[in-house]
């Protein structure tokens, strides 16, 4: 079926519009309220000048704690700024990205992880599922990249099996998954990880989404 000037006339704005929210950055976050993610508001996760802040520099963590999206995601540009410090302890966290919840133990997370911490900066672990470092950057360009103990920005990319991450502008790693049966979709989410005196900020968070296939 031939379509006529006069349907292309209101079909073209329709498809500019669906490219153009196709193609935008939007925030996942209003600053305010934990709308769209889940987690343990009650004593590990809070908000503070527009930022989720998860952890305590006073008490130890006893346990990994994720605040995740409730929406799930295939392709993406992320962006977000963090933060860590800590006084002691395992000072870890990190960016979970095509993830899941666990249901034993339920605070946990499965999925790929944009690593944040001393001797994991910028490196893709494979979280609670292969329990392994999937890739890691260049010592060299972590330290050109890195601002320690200040705000910092991830970008984390994800093209089908590839995934792509800076760390202010500095490229950190280029990952292709090469497991064809690693799902290629899920859930954002934030994490302190347990076992130390440790606090995390994140802020200014916001997602472009990408074609899928």
């Amino acid at each position: 079926m031939k379509t006529s000037p006069l349907q292309l006339r209101f079909l073209l704005p329709c498809l500019v519009v669906s490219l153009l929210a196709l193609g935008q950055s939007r925030p996942l976050s209003d600053g305010k309220t934990f709308a769209g993610w889940e987690g343990d508001t009650n004593r590990t996760w809070r908000i503070v000048d527009g930022a989720f802040v998860g952890g305590s520099l006073e008490n130890n963590i006893p346990q990994n704690e994720f605040l995740a999206t409730h929406q799930s995601f295939t392709n993406f540009v992320l962006k977000l700024k963090f933060k860590l410090v800590g006084t002691e302890g395992f000072v870890n966290a990190g960016v979970q990205i095509r993830s899941e919840r666990t249901e034993d133990p339920p605070n946990e997370m499965r999925g790929y992880q944009a690593d944040i911490g001393e001797g994991w900066w910028g490196a893709l672990y494979d979280e609670s599922r292969r329990n392994t470092v999937l890739v890691k950057p260049d010592p060299a360009d972590v330290k050109k990249a890195l601002r320690p103990g200040d705000w910092n920005e991830y970008t984390i990319r994800c093209e089908d099996r590839r995934i792509r991450t800076w760390i202010n502008g500095v490229p950190m790693i280029d990952y292709t998954e090469p497991d064809q049966t690693i799902p290629q979709h899920g859930l954002i989410g934030l994490q302190i990880h347990g076992g130390a005196k440790a606090e995390v900020s994140y802020k200014e968070i916001t997602l472009e989404r990408l074609p899928s296939p």
